[in-house]
């Protein structure tokens, strides 16, 4: 039998609560935040009022991609760009390449345990509020 490490849902609350409670000090630049687990599963979702359809879509996929690649967005974003290669070379069209999302990975075995993506502002802000949630789950 395996032991399998995941985030609880007390952790994901903790993280959403403190991202969106950054973000909604300036309600009128509204984001869409998306927490997902290890194969990229939505976990929790939030979008404030006036949030935009496009970054919508683009919290879960950032946060998809760096589930899956293991990596932090911007990070895989570069790897990608270093080797020549784009996301449409991955045949998965949930893969995004754009800054904004934190790989959750377990403290002590590197292990991803998910990822947490926010789209809607800059792409450097929408990583600091992603690293925001990512400090509030406590590992």
């Amino acid at each position: 039998m395996y032991d399998k490490p995941m985030l609880s849902l007390d952790q994901i609350r903790r993280a959403m609560n403190a991202m969106l409670d950054k973000a909604t000090q300036e309600p009128d630049r509204p984001v869409a935040i998306a927490i997902v687990d290890d194969a990229g599963n939505l976990l929790n979702y939030a979008r404030m009022d006036g949030c935009r359809t496009n970054p919508q879509t683009f919290a879960i996929r950032k946060a998809y991609t760096s589930a899956m690649s293991g990596a932090d967005s911007a990070v895989y974003a570069e790897r990608l760009k270093s080797q020549g290669r784009t996301v449409a070379d991955m045949g998965n069209p949930n893969l995004v390449s754009a800054q904004g999302a934190v790989v959750v990975l377990h403290p002590s075995t590197g292990v991803v345990l998910g990822a947490i993506g926010v789209s809607g502002l800059a792409a450097q802000e929408d990583e600091d509020l992603s690293r925001l949630g990512l400090e509030a789950l406590g590992l």
